[in-house]
């Protein structure tokens, strides 16, 4: 047994059925494996994956590692089923081919867009981020944006400064 590739009949099969007719023991623990990544991470992007030298993957894992950023090599025969059933299944589109997923606890979009422009042999199709689905563009978007934290500062800011000029205007009396 395996997992085996997957042809038009089968991929029918599985959008019907949503399993394969055939599964074995192997293919169920990856299964279990790949569903719990998707719940324990908060952002999980899709990537086209060529072919790279053994030491060009290394490196990429690494400088994504550094950014709490894991590298994952998926067969669609596994992923689609367990997609299919989660709050992913709008993420199915995007496997068709050969495939990778880059999934963090965190959120870390600008640097993940940061390492993948040194790396041409991966081409992010889409992400889910904080259960938002959001093309390559949206997460482009979504880096630009500031941090949680810079948003609250400004806002603190922008709402402490008319009250300051209150008190100053009646500190100064008439």
């Amino acid at each position: 047994m395996g997992v085996f590739s997957c042809g038009i009949g089968h991929r029918v099969w599985l959008e019907l059925v949503g399993k394969f007719p055939e599964e074995d023991g192997y293919t169920r623990v990856l299964r279990r494996q790949a569903e719990q990544t998707l719940r324990d991470s908060r952002m999980v992007a899709v990537c086209h994956y060529n072919s790279m030298a053994e030491e060009d993957v290394a490196t990429l894992g690494h400088y994504l590692r550094r950014h709490n950023i894991h590298l994952k090599f998926v067969l669609n025969e596994v992923i689609r089923p367990v997609l299919a059933q989660s709050k992913y299944r709008n993420l199915l589109p995007l496997f068709v081919s050969r495939n990778v997923l880059l999934v963090s606890p965190e959120a870390p979009a600008r640097e993940m867009l940061r390492v993948l422009k040194g790396v041409p042999q991966v081409t992010l199709l889409g992400a889910c981020i904080d259960d938002t689905i959001l093309s390559r563009q949206g997460v482009e978007n979504f880096a630009r944006l500031p941090s949680l934290e810079a948003s609250q500062g400004q806002t603190v800011a922008a709402l402490s400064l008319p009250s300051s000029q209150t008190s100053s205007l009646l500190q100064r009396g008439p």
